[in-house]
């Protein structure tokens, strides 16, 4: 492609290069270099006069050094005279702090929003974002993609007339509903209360799931906790199997390896927004690769198409 020019930074270089693979364009090298005093400096190292940038970058651990690592990039391409500078974060991990849910909280979503801005980003590519608010944090263009169809796809080769979608919680219930329609099944989901970070409890299943094979859709899976609760909930209901399927397999502290020891669970599948850690040889888990559809919204912002519709 003419005209655009492609940095990522050291979050996930291998999403990158697959996705300017899809674009047959080169992924241009940055040189990222530490002080004494620890302080980074970034240099884009290929020509952004009067390009259309694209800096790729997940906010992934450790987030904060590559948050400020993204803020130093969008400052270089400003620098640098680039026309246009669109971030493209397949995974906003500061998209959690989304509301005051507590005294004196700070909300970091929209904070890191402003910074990016700040710096000079003139438009965001994200996919999945934790909820919807968080696409108004931002005061530039936000186009939010979802891994719905993907998914769909790899979860459509198997039978699906007994099949039900479970959300973990209300929040991700509209989500569900939109996954369920594309498998042509129905919708339940838990009723969640988050007690801290490490800790959560679901108190009941909303919506027939006995003898059911049951999809759980989440946006994220860390530790695995939310799952992990709510799998006690549907043994206890007595569903026929269970697939776990997520966007952001982060997979901190052995997630992994619990979710798979569990007899119930069949399979375990994300995608490759984040980088995903080696399992081990025995893992329920299936990889789908988001690149295909990131390179083809960027090749319709870069040319003025219409990016909704892709989910048409």
């Amino acid at each position: 492609m003419r005209d655009i020019t492609v940095f990522s930074g050291s979050a996930h270089p291998e999403l990158a290069a697959e996705i300017c693979a899809h674009l047959g364009t080169p992924l241009h090298p940055v040189r990222l270099h530490r002080f004494a005093n620890d302080c980074l400096e970034v240099q884009l190292q290929a020509n952004c006069r009067e390009r259309d940038v694209f800096l790729i970058q997940p906010l992934v651990p450790p987030v904060q050094e590559h948050l400020v690592e993204l803020l130093l990039m969008i400052d270089a391409a400003r620098g640098a005279s680039a026309a246009r500078t669109t971030v493209v974060m397949p995974h906003y991990a500061y998209a959690r702090s989304d509301k005051k849910d507590a005294p004196r909280i700070s909300i970091g979503g929209r904070l890191v929003a402003d910074l990016l801005v700040a710096a000079g980003a003139d438009r965001v590519l994200a996919m999945t974002l934790h909820s919807p608010q968080v696409h108004g944090f931002f005061s530039v263009p936000v186009d939010h993609l979802h891994a719905l169809r993907e998914l769909a796809v790899h979860f459509r080769r198997y039978d699906l007339s007994n099949t039900v979608v479970v959300s973990p919680d209300l929040g991700n219930a509209k989500e569900a509903a939109a996954f369920a329609r594309l498998l042509g099944a129905e919708v339940a989901m838990g009723a969640k209360q988050r007690l801290s970070d490490d800790k959560v409890t679901i108190s009941s299943v909303i919506g027939e799931v006995k003898g059911k094979d049951v999809i759980v859709l989440d946006d994220e899976i860390a530790r695995g906790t939310t799952v992990i609760e709510l799998l006690d909930r549907l043994r206890e209901r007595e569903v026929n199997s269970i697939r776990i399927a997520c966007t952001h397999g982060l997979f901190s502290a052995g997630a992994v390896e619990r979710l798979t020891d569990r007899d119930d669970v069949l399979e375990i599948v994300c995608t490759n927004t984040v980088p995903i850690p080696e399992p081990k040889p025995d893992a329920k888990l299936r990889v789908l690769s988001v690149a295909p559809a990131l390179a083809e919204a960027m090749r319709r912002i870069h040319e003025g198409e219409s990016v909704s519709a892709l989910f048409g």
